[in-house]
């Protein structure tokens, strides 16, 4: 449902008396059709309404054992274009193991803050697929330098995946898209997602990660804990931006760049650690990101610049893509109705 004036209206549910909470499985969002354009309109609105005060964007809370097997997340946000609040959780357990020994489980409950009725309880995988690389997207739309035509993406995990074709949404100049991963199967999964979205489009998959540096516009890092990969300072373009998801840039490409942009610089501070100095300093943020969507900071301020930025989610774009995405599923009566407060 739209209002008139083009803001997302309340979920209806016939016959929600507020006892039942609606599940919305893995899937059952697996099969919700969304356009990419819709996805980083979605995120960047989030942004906006953030900035201008319309939401609530509280700090995460951690917890993780002492030796760091495990660790969780728990965020708490609300929306104030969609009128939702919501809960999300992130827990990974396995972080020494191999990708496919780890266990990763994540969801969002949302509640409709108009009529204060119960949304919907989902799977945030597909959101954070989604939202992670549309943000990495819009990072770069507003932070490269001028004219830029050469990406190179870092990982083939769920994050690189999406990568360039939401890279192609904002930047359609693109004209030359390179890849390094260690993976066969991420490898071809990026390929097929990228010939989905964009067809005719190729992908160059690089082994020489410094040269493939030294010859990027943009080099967006997406890979795990494990890559071998990472990037020095000295292998960039003096103007390159360098945007950081997970793994794969070195401590050199924050601490010598020119600007640094954060999404949240609190959140970086927490979860950024390891690109800390020998002394454990943290190099300080020039602007955070939604500050300069709103045009209230500034981003890159020399088309010369090298520019770091650091991409980790905040909860309202995580909500605003979720109720999207929930949206889509109850309309198509997609869910399982659970008795929850009966």
């Amino acid at each position: 449902m739209v209002t008139a004036a083009g803001v997302p209206g309340p979920v209806v549910v016939p016959g929600d008396d507020g006892t039942e909470l609606r599940i919305l499985s893995t899937s059952d969002l697996a099969g919700v059709d969304i356009a990419l354009p819709d996805v980083v309109d979605v995120v960047e609105q989030a942004y906006r309404t953030l900035a201008a005060g319309g939401s609530d964007n509280p700090r995460k809370l951690s917890v993780t054992p002492a030796d760091g097997h495990s660790v969780a997340y728990a965020m708490l946000g609300r929306d104030g274009t969609r009128d939702v609040v919501a809960v999300k959780t992130s827990y990974k357990h396995g972080l020494r193991e191999d990708r496919d020994r780890q266990h990763y489980y994540t969801t969002l409950t949302l509640y409709d803050d108009r009529s204060g009725l119960p949304i919907a309880l989902m799977d945030c995988g597909r959101v954070g697929a989604l939202r992670t690389p549309a943000v990495s997207a819009l990072l770069a739309r507003e932070l490269a330098a001028p004219g830029s035509r050469s990406a190179l993406v870092i990982g083939t995990g769920t994050q690189g995946r999406l990568a360039l074709p939401l890279l192609l949404t904002t930047m359609p100049d693109l004209d030359r898209l390179m890849l390094c991963g260690s993976h066969p199967d991420g490898i071809r999964a990026v390929r097929e997602q990228l010939h989905t979205c964009f067809p005719g489009r190729e992908v160059e998959v690089v082994t020489d990660a410094r040269a493939a540096a030294g010859s990027a516009d943009i080099v967006l890092a997406t890979a795990g804990p494990h890559t071998s990969v990472s990037v020095e300072a000295d292998w960039l373009k003096p103007s390159a931006l360098c945007v950081l998801v997970g793994y794969g840039l070195a401590p050199s490409t924050l601490r010598r760049a020119d600007r640094v942009i954060a999404t949240s610089a609190a959140q970086m501070r927490v979860t950024g650690t390891d690109m800390a100095d020998a002394r454990g300093r943290m190099r300080d943020v020039d602007a955070e990101f939604p500050e300069v969507l709103a045009g209230r900071a500034s981003g890159r301020t020399d088309a010369g610049q090298s520019v770091f930025a650091y991409n980790s989610g905040l909860v309202v774009t995580d909500i605003a893509l979720g109720h999207r995405l929930a949206r889509l599923a109850l309309d198509q009566g997609l869910g399982t109705a659970v008795s929850l407060w009966r």
